[in-house]
């Protein structure tokens, strides 16, 4: 049922420090570096463009701070790549036969406090879809603070277990193995587990449009 008001108890807004706490560091200094002065960038520069504070971006890149899923949709937008670019350097023509192949396990883990995110078929750059396999590793909203929001549209469906969706404007939603969800990824939205086992998920998301 459609609702004007956001979910009870969970600020419809993220912020860079938002939602996820990353566990791990994803070493995306260098790439980031690499973009950056390709583009004959100063860190300030690229605070601008980005949104993000000089001092956020000295730390990624030196490998101080491993940046939340918000954050790296703030920094595809501001250097205008897509997030595979970020992970891996590819020299594939594009549009042209393309074809990528991720086997059992070998994605590229994005590992935080709420998601255990892996980034599949990343080889191949300036893709129009972004998927990945996530492990729902909350088990309630308030593990959020912030409902989670970036650019885009994102597809879900649950491969594994049985988790709510909460969003924005509309109440929480059930779901569970089979169960797949459309929404725009704008508006506010968070992923919780609710069975025994943590929920498995296939992600699907669009890249912020320049």
């Amino acid at each position: 049922m459609n609702s004007k008001n956001p979910t009870p108890a969970v600020t419809a807004k993220a912020t860079i420090s938002g939602a996820e706490q990353s566990l791990e560091p994803l070493k995306l200094g260098t790439r980031l570096r690499q973009f950056r002065k390709q583009r004959d960038w100063t860190l300030e520069e690229a605070s601008r463009r980005t949104g993000l504070a000089r001092s956020t971006l000295s730390k990624i890149e030196n490998d101080q701070m491993s940046p939340t899923f918000d954050v790296v949709q703030k920094l595809v937008k501001g250097l205008e790549i897509d997030i595979p670019q970020l992970f891996t350097k590819s020299n594939l023509p594009q549009n042209i036969g393309r074809r990528a192949l991720t086997r059992h396990g070998e994605g590229t883990p994005h590992p935080t406090a709420t998601y255990e995110h892996e980034l599949l078929c990343t080889e191949i750059s300036n893709k129009r879809m972004i998927p990945f396999k996530s492990v729902i590793r909350a088990r309630d909203i308030t593990e959020f603070g912030e409902l989670v929001r970036h650019n885009g549209e994102e597809f879900l469906y649950v491969l594994e277990g049985a988790m709510t969706f909460y969003s924005e404007f509309y109440e929480p939603v059930s779901l569970s193995a089979g169960d797949s969800l459309y929404y725009d990824s704008g508006m506010g939205h968070a992923c919780v587990s609710t069975s025994p086992e943590d929920a498995v998920i296939i992600w699907i998301s669009t890249p912020n449009s320049h």
